[in-house]
């Protein structure tokens, strides 16, 4: 992107604004014009950045980065990885076995809580919605057992005998 128009067009409203304070104003003005247009060049590039992490926030896990080519800067977009699509075993996979960690009891509960803003893109928010409702959970309590399957790392998000695993195509349990 270049910036030199920006800064020209800085560098003429200057100038216009000087023409009213006279021949002064005017001698001032041009002596201030080559220092002011690194200064006006690092505001605006403050500016692009800040506005590129507000983008990023908004695209996460995507990411728009800026960087300086020469003088001017550049914009770096990183798409968000695309989900793998759904694909239904054919013939019985080998799975390895990881025991997904039980929630915790509601009476084990601390009482402590925070409460979060959390923003999702539509399409993923009537996806957990679908996702709940499929194994009759809230999306409150879906999400905090989707995060803490993450977190802990378990590699199945729902509990045997619910969701997707009971469509009567496979089955779930422990074999000895």
């Amino acid at each position: 992107m270049d910036l030199t128009p920006y800064v020209d067009n800085l560098r003429q409203e200057l100038a216009v604004a000087a023409e009213a304070g006279g021949d002064d104003a005017r001698a001032l003005a041009e002596r201030l014009t080559a220092p002011l247009e690194s200064a006006a060049r690092l505001t605006l590039l403050n500016a692009l950045s800040a506005a590129m992490g507000e983008v990023t926030r908004e695209l996460a896990p995507g990411s728009v980065d800026v960087r300086l080519r020469g003088l001017d800067p550049e914009f770096v977009v990183t798409a968000p990885p695309a989900p793998e699509p759904f694909r239904e075993a054919r013939e019985p996979v080998d799975l390895p076995a990881t025991p997904v960690p039980p929630p915790p009891p509601a009476d084990a509960d601390d009482g402590a809580m925070a409460r979060i803003n959390f923003r999702l893109p539509a399409h993923l928010k009537a996806r957990a919605e679908a996702a709940a409702a499929a194994e009759g959970l809230s999306v409150n309590a879906w999400l905090v057992r989707a995060v803490s399957v993450a977190l802990d790392g378990g590699g199945r998000t729902s509990p045997p005998g619910r969701g997707k695993e009971s469509s009567g195509r496979g089955f779930t349990g422990w074999v000895r």
